[in-house]
C-alpha cells in the first residue's frame, strides 16, 4: 500500500539519519515526544478518548518500556479500580461488571468533525508521524506528505502547521488516489499542545472503604447514570472535599483518601426471569410508562415480597463480602474500617440486614450488662411512670420493693400481681395495658440481637419480610442513609417508637440525610422521642455558612420578632402612663417620683427585650435521641438552593435524587469517618456537631 511504501522509506532513511545526523537548521534541534495514555470511552455508540491520571500514565510508560509487550503484564490504574492489560491494550474494571476499553499509547492528535475534540491516531501510524517529524526537523525539510491507513493525506506545513485531509474520491473508487481536497483538520503533536484536562490523581492511602447501595431501578440520577457511574461522582466529591477542608492532615500525611465502592442489585433482581414474566402481564399502550414502571417502581414491591426480598438480601450481602474480600485481597496492607451507605429503598436493605446481625458472644455479654445496670438504674422509673398514667401511684412502693422493671412489669402474669397484693382493678388495669401495648406493637424496635435492649414478651420482632438473613463478614463503623423511607417502612410494618437504649448490633453510627424537599424521605428521631417536637440538625454549607436566601429568611424572621417586641414594649409603656395614679403636688417629691416611676419605664422595655435572645438560646437544648447513632443526632437536613425554594413541587424528583453531587453531603460523610480516627476538619463548619 501506498502507507506501507512511505513508511519503509522512511524506515530505510532514519537508521542514517540516526547515526549521522547532518546539521541542523537554527532551531532545529529535534526533542522526541512525550507519549501520554488515554483509553476509549464510548457511551450511546459515541467514542471519547479520555486521558489517564499523569501519574497513571507515567506507571503506564515505564511498563511499557520494562518490557510491557509480554503476556501478562498488568497494571492497577484509577485508585486500583481498573486494571490494564498492557500487552491486550484494554482497561478492565475490577470490582463491577464493565465493557472492557480500548488504551492507547498517544503521541499525535486530529481535531474531530463533531465536537471539536482532539482523538488520538494508532500507535503504529504516530510511529511514522513522528518519524517524518524527526526527519523534517533534523534536515529542514517540511511540507512532507504522509498517508494515512484511511488513506487520508497528512502535510507537515512546518512545526506549528500541520494538517489532515479527508480524501475525495473519484466516480472510480478502484483508481482514486488521496488528494489535499476536503476540509482539513488541525493536527498535533504530543499531549501538551492539545486541549484536554489531565486528570488528578488520587492519592495512594486508603484511609477508610465505603459500600453504597443504590435505590429503585437501574438508573441513580435525573441523567439516567448507573450507579458506578453515580459513586464515581461522589467519590470525585470527596476527593475535592479532602484538599479544601483536611488540608493540614493531608500535609502531616494524615490523610490520604476514602474508597467508594458500588454495590449492584438491580440487575442480579432482574437476572431471575421476572422481567419475562412481566412482559407477559403487561399491557400494550402506553408501553414506555409500564416499562419504566416494570424496572423502577415495582422494585419496592418486589423488596415486600419474601421470595424477591430473599434474593435482593443475599445479592447485597453476598456483593459486599465478595468485594470487602477483593479490596483486602488487592490492598493487603489497608487497616482502616469499613461503612456502608444506601440511598432510596437501598438504605432500607441495609437497614433490615444491620438490625439483624449478630454480635459477637464477648460484645453481647458486655452490652447486656450494659442493658441490665441501664435497666437497674432507669427501669423503676419507667415503671412509676406507667403507674402514674394508669392513676395507679399508690403501688409504686409495692412495686419498687420487688424491684420490678419494666421488663419484669410486662412479664407479670394476673398470680404475679396478685400476690404482690395488687387488689383486682388495679391488676386489670396493668393487664389490659400490657396486652394493649403488645397487640397494638407500641414497643421498641429491636434485632436479633438481644444484648441492646429489653423486648417485651411476645411481642414479634419487625424484621421485615425475612426470617433468615445473610451476615456480613465485618462490622461496619457507621451506615449513611441518603433520602431513605426507612421511618415509613417501619411505620407501616407497625413499629411505633424506637427503644432509646436500642443500637444496631454490629454498628455504632448511623446517619439519615436527607434534601427538604425529597418526596421519599422520613425522619428516624420523632420514632426515638415521640414526646418531643424538634427539627433536625440543618446541615452546614460547605463553604463554612447558611446559603444567603436561608440566612435573609432568618434574617427577617428575626426582624419581624424584633419588631414584635418593641411594639409591644411601647404600648406597654404608653399603658403604664396613661394608668399611672396622680402624685401629689410637691415640686421636688414629685420629680423625684416621676425620675423613678421614668427610670422603671425605661428600664423595663430593656429587660422585656433581653428576654428574646434567652429564648432563642433556650430553643436548642441538647436532644437525648438514645443509642442509635451512640448518643448523637440522626437526622441531618440539606440546605436547599435559591432556585429550589421557589417551587417545592418542581425540584422534588431532583431533591430525591441530588445526593450523588452533593459536597454537604460528602462533607459530613467525611467528617464524620475521620472524627472515628481523631481526626478533624481544618475549620469547624459552623452549627455542626
Amino acid at each position: 500500500s501506498p502507507g506501507g511504501r512511505r513508511s519503509s522509506r522512511l524506515a530505510r532513511r532514519s537508521p542514517m539519519a540516526a547515526q549521522e545526523p547532518p546539521e541542523p537548521e537554527p532551531g532545529g534541534r529535534y526533542e522526541a515526544v512525550v507519549p501520554h495514555w488515554f483509553y476509549c470511552r464510548v457511551t450511546e455508540s459515541r467514542e471519547r478518548w479520555v486521558p489517564f491520571s499523569a501519574q497513571d500514565s507515567e506507571r503506564l510508560e515505564e511498563a511499557h518500556g520494562a518490557g510491557g509487550a509480554q503476556e501478562g503484564v498488568v497494571v492497577p490504574t484509577s485508585g486500583g479500580r481498573y486494571d490494564v492489560q498492557l500487552r491486550a491494550r484494554r482497561r478492565v474494571a475490577v470490582y463491577w461488571e464493565e465493557e472492557a476499553a480500548e488504551v492507547r499509547r498517544c503521541t499525535w492528535f486530529y481535531k474531530g468533525d463533531k465536537d471539536n475534540k482532539f482523538i488520538p491516531y494508532s500507535e503504529s501510524f504516530s510511529e511514522e508521524l513522528e518519524e517524518a517529524y524527526m526527519i523534517a526537523v533534523t534536515l529542514g525539510e517540511w511540507k512532507k506528505k504522509l498517508e494515512s491507513p484511511n488513506r487520508e493525506v497528512i502535510i507537515l506545513h512546518n512545526p506549528k502547521l500541520m494538517v489532515h485531509y479527508h480524501p475525495v474520491a473519484s466516480s472510480d473508487d478502484w483508481v482514486s488516489t488521496p488528494t489535499e481536497q476536503g476540509r482539513p483538520r488541525t493536527v498535533k503533536r504530543g499531549v501538551d499542545n492539545i486541549a484536554v484536562e489531565i486528570p488528578s490523581g488520587e492519592p495512594l492511602q486508603i484511609d477508610h472503604l465505603v459500600f453504597v447501595v443504590h435505590g429503585i431501578g437501574p438508573a441513580c440520577d435525573i441523567r439516567f447514570r448507573s450507579i458506578v457511574q453515580c459513586v464515581n461522582d461522589f467519590r470525585n466529591v470527596s476527593l475535592s472535599m479532602l484538599q479544601a477542608h483536611f488540608k493540614k492532615a493531608q500535609e502531616q500525611q494524615q490523610v490520604g483518601r476514602v474508597e467508594f465502592l458500588p454495590v449492584n442489585w438491580h440487575s442480579s433482581l432482574h437476572s431471575t426471569g421476572v422481567d419475562v414474566d412481566l412482559e407477559r402481564i403487561t399491557l400494550p399502550s402506553i408501553n414506555r410508562l409500564r416499562h419504566f414502571i416494570n424496572d423502577t417502581i415495582l422494585d419496592v414491591f418486589f423488596y415486600n415480597s419474601s421470595t424477591y426480598c430473599q434474593t435482593i438480601v443475599d445479592t447485597v450481602a453476598s456483593e459486599m463480602n465478595r468485594l470487602h474480600r477483593l479490596f483486602l485481597q488487592r490492598n493487603p496492607h489497608f487497616r482502616g474500617g469499613v461503612s456502608i451507605a444506601g440511598h432510596s429503598l437501598g438504605s432500607l436493605i441495609l437497614f433490615d440486614l444491620l438490625t439483624n446481625q449478630k454480635a459477637d458472644p464477648q460484645e453481647e455479654e458486655h452490652c447486656a450488662q450494659g442493658a441490665r445496670t441501664t435497666s437497674s438504674m432507669g427501669g423503676i422509673e419507667e415503671v412509676k411512670e406507667i403507674l402514674k398514667k394508669l392513676e395507679l401511684s399508690e403501688y409504686c412502693d409495692i412495686f419498687e420493693k420487688e424491684k420490678m422493671d419494666r421488663q419484669a412489669l410486662f412479664l407479670c402474669t394476673e398470680e404475679n400481681l396478685k400476690e404482690m397484693g395488687i387488689p383486682l382493678g388495679p391488676r386489670m388495669k396493668i393487664l389490659h395495658y400490657i396486652s394493649s401495648e403488645a397487640e397494638t406493637k407500641v414497643c421498641f424496635l429491636h434485632g436479633l440481637c438481644s444484648c441492646h435492649h429489653i423486648p417485651s414478651p411476645g411481642i414479634p420482632l419487625t424484621q421485615g419480610p425475612l426470617s433468615n438473613y445473610p451476615q456480613l463478614n465485618y462490622k461496619p463503623t457507621i451506615f449513611f442513609a441518603f433520602g431513605s423511607p426507612i421511618g415509613m417502612f417501619l411505620t407501616v410494618r407497625g413499629v411505633k417508637r424506637i427503644d432509646p437504649n436500642y443500637s444496631l448490633p454490629t454498628c455504632k453510627g448511623f446517619f439519615n440525610i436527607f434534601h427538604p424537599f425529597d418526596p421519599v424521605a422520613y425522619r428516624i428521631e420523632p420514632m426515638i422521642v415521640p414526646e418531643l417536637e424538634f427539627e433536625p440538625m440543618l446541615l452546614p454549607h460547605h463553604k463554612g455558612r447558611k446559603r444567603m436566601h436561608l440566612e435573609l429568611k432568618e434574617g427577617l424572621t428575626r426582624m419581624s420578632v424584633d419588631l414584635k417586641n418593641n411594639l409591644l414594649g411601647s404600648l406597654r409603656v404608653a399603658w403604664q402612663s396613661f394608668t399611672r395614679a396622680p402624685v401629689p403636688a410637691l415640686e421636688a417629691g414629685g420629680s423625684e417620683a416621676e425620675a423613678e416611676a421614668e427610670a422603671g419605664t425605661e428600664k423595663q422595655p430593656d429587660t422585656k427585650a433581653e428576654e428574646p435572645p434567652a429564648a432563642v438560646k433556650e430553643e436548642t437544648p441538647p436532644i437525648n435521641v438514645g443509642r442509635l447513632n451512640g448518643g448523637n443526632r440522626i437526622d441531618y437536613v440539606l440546605q436547599e438552593k435559591p432556585i429550589e425554594s421557589f417551587n417545592e413541587y418542581l425540584f422534588a424528583l431532583q431533591g430525591h435524587l441530588c445526593y450523588w453531587e452533593s459536597e454537604d453531603t460528602v462533607l459530613l460523610v467525611l467528617k464524620e469517618i475521620y472524627q472515628t480516627q481523631g481526626i478533624t476538619l481544618d475549620q469547624p463548619l459552623p452549627g455542626s456537631q
